[in-house]
């Protein structure tokens, strides 16, 4: 499928990185449109901005980059950031705002709102966008959800997202074999069809059906800077998936051929993310800190 649409939902912020005395425009959802847009995919932005020197850097980037954030929200007050540091080329974050104002107000989506999420072919988002109660009603648009939990879930929490969303990223360095084989299964026995596990330098697992995959990391010359190489990953991945469909479906066909782009999937996720790496921030556009550098 040609020309495909991503919609990401939620977080942005600015990455203030002391050690540099820059900052640079992010946040999980930022990240995946501005990869989308690497990728050849269109992509719009729909979140929360607060109205300081943050807020405005994030939504100069994303003008200048050619993503529509026209559907966001703007409220008086701080917007999300995060203090970051460097440990060789790894960022190692030193605390966040939480998302600023994001947190004390609410999405309120409008029918303009589902009319416009419409016409894109997935919806992106993830735990760090406050957005959990709106996961019913996105549904309802019949648009998919793709969702990143992140290295944060539990039990509770993934009962509560999981049978709303399509595809699930789970980051799970820190997890043994056994453990993140039983985290994914778990997931899909909520009801979601694609699981992606990743690994960082171990490589990438998609339990799709009962059945895993893997694909390996690819080295990544030129290390700069870790930040985003997983949003990276999983952008690469879900947009060599709607790519390949035929209909816009992440999941579709017989089980053989989809096992064949959930490969392609992983092995362009992993190819995109090694190069992502050798960009400043997640994706560079830095700028001098400017606000608060302390929680």
């Amino acid at each position: 499928m040609e020309n495909c649409r991503i919609i990401a939902i939620g977080d942005n912020v600015c990455d203030k990185y002391l050690s540099r005395g820059k900052m640079y425009p992010g946040g999980q959802c930022v990240n995946t449109c501005v990869y989308a847009v690497m990728n050849g995919a269109k992509a719009a932005y729909l979140g929360k901005y607060g109205n300081d020197e943050v807020a405005a850097c994030v939504q100069d980037t994303l003008k200048a980059i050619g993503i529509d954030d026209s559907r966001c929200r703007h409220f008086e007050g701080e917007n999300g950031f995060a203090l970051v540091t460097l440990k060789g080329n790894d960022r190692v974050f030193l605390g966040s705002n939480k998302g600023g104002i994001a947190k004390e107000h609410p999405f309120d989506f409008t029918e303009e709102d589902f009319t416009y999420i419409k016409g894109f072919h997935l919806i992106y988002t993830n735990l760090n966008s406050y957005i959990e109660e709106n996961l019913p009603e996105l549904k309802e648009t019949g648009v998919p959800i793709a969702y990143d939990f992140s290295t944060r879930w539990t039990d509770g929490y993934l009962e509560k997202v999981c049978p709303y969303i399509t595809v699930a990223i789970l980051s799970c360095a820190h997890l043994s074999k056994e453990e993140r084989e039983r985290e994914m299964k778990k997931v899909q026995s909520y009801g979601v069809p694609v699981v992606l596990g990743t690994v960082g330098e171990d490589g990438s697992y998609v339990l799709y059906k009962d059945e895993i995959l893997y694909a390996k990391a690819v080295y990544a010359e030129d290390v700069i800077d870790t930040m985003g190489a997983g949003d990276s990953y999983f952008t690469a991945f879900l947009c060599s998936l709607l790519e390949s469909s035929q209909t816009g479906a992440i999941a579709e066909g017989d089980d053989e051929k989809m096992k064949e782009r959930l490969q392609d999937a992983m092995d362009r996720g992993a190819s995109f993310a090694a190069r992502v790496c050798a960009m400043e921030g997640a994706f560079g556009y830095g700028t001098p800190v400017l606000g608060k550098t302390e929680i």
